[in-house]
């Protein structure tokens, strides 16, 4: 097998990564794109080989760029070409990263009143640090309740029940980084 195939069979791991992430179901994407439910399987699947005409639809329907799906090579452009990802009840996530796998970092704008009024606690694999840039968010941590305001920070093991609201009158602004269990943010500060 050569680069030119490893590369190929990427593309369908990647692209059900991509899917899940943004919890939308097969059905949901037949629908956005035009290609049927079985090709989308297949894909995803590596029983069918990704052609440009395939890819390119999925790449807009996911919001990425073509080379995010085929993990082209670095092309000296140090830049992060951020595209929104929309998500459930008008919030918006703008990836800071595109390193697949390891911490992932991402810049979340929710509206008052998000997600709603019920709180539903959930739990997975993972950790997260989460600052306020503006705004207020509402952290349910177990049987803690709290109110996260401008410049406050939460750390925390996605495996405690939490829940994220915004209480406030304005969105909220907040960065947030997402790593697999264990892999924690690792802050350094030089003593006076």
């Amino acid at each position: 097998m050569n680069d030119f195939d490893d590369v190929l069979e990427a593309v369908g791991p990647r692209l059900r990564r991509l899917r899940q992430e943004r919890g939308t179901t097969l059905t949901d994407l037949a629908t956005s794109t035009g290609i049927s439910i079985s090709t989308l399987s297949r894909l995803e699947s590596g029983q069918r080989r990704p052609t440009l005409e395939l890819l390119l639809p999925l790449a807009r329907a996911h919001q990425v760029q073509l080379d995010e799906l085929v993990d082209a090579p670095p092309t000296g452009d140090p830049r992060i070409h951020a595209k929104p990802i929309k998500r459930h009840h008008g919030a918006v996530a703008i990836p800071l990263s595109r390193r697949p796998g390891g911490l992932q970092a991402f810049k979340q704008i929710a509206p008052p009143g998000w997600p709603g009024s019920e709180v539903n606690q959930q739990t997975h694999e993972g950790y997260d640090w989460v600052y306020v840039l503006s705004g207020q968010l509402r952290l349910v941590l177990d049987d803690q309740d709290f109110i996260l305001k401008e410049g406050e920070v939460a750390e925390f093991d996605t495996r405690v029940p939490h829940w994220f609201g915004n209480p406030g009158p304005e969105p909220v602004e907040m960065l947030c980084l997402f790593g697999p269990q264990g892999e924690r943010l690792h802050v350094r500060a030089r003593s006076r």
